[in-house]
């Protein structure tokens, strides 16, 4: 009987777990990105445009050639060619080069633009009395 009531026991709570179960799966929030990361994605995005434009450079220049070879040969087997299209000339991307996005301006308080603090060479406070300081009685 023991061994009956075990087992319904567990079979509830597996049947309760299981229900319970979307909710542990549930969507979490984004972490916010550090400036390191955000850095490292401006980079990792300029370096895949620059990657863009080196296939492209690369594209028009086996198109070139391709054209050029097909004329040359078409010409020296004596056939008709209608003047070639003009095109703007292949323009090479250079070298990778990735200059950092300037920083936002942070607040002063997050800057750490603070006067530094001074050593205690003396206590902060002077010997005069609250009434040296403030000669008006108090109302």
């Amino acid at each position: 009987m023991k061994k009956l009531l075990t087992h319904c026991a567990l079979a509830v709570g597996l049947v309760t777990g299981l229900a319970a179960a979307p909710a542990a799966f549930a969507k979490l929030p984004a972490p916010t990105p550090t400036p390191e990361a955000k850095a490292k994605a401006a980079e990792t995005a300029a370096k895949t445009a620059w990657s863009a434009k080196v296939d492209t450079f690369q594209l028009c220049q086996a198109q070139t050639r391709v054209a050029t070879r097909y004329r040359e040969e078409a010409t020296a087997a004596g056939r008709q060619l209608a003047p070639a299209t003009p095109t703007p000339p292949c323009t090479d991307p250079g070298p990778f080069a990735f200059a950092p996005p300037a920083e936002e301006a942070k607040p002063i308080e997050a800057s750490g633009a603070h006067s530094p603090a001074t050593t205690a060479a003396s206590p902060p406070s002077s010997n005069q009395t609250s009434a040296e300081t403030n000669p008006a009685p108090k109302k």
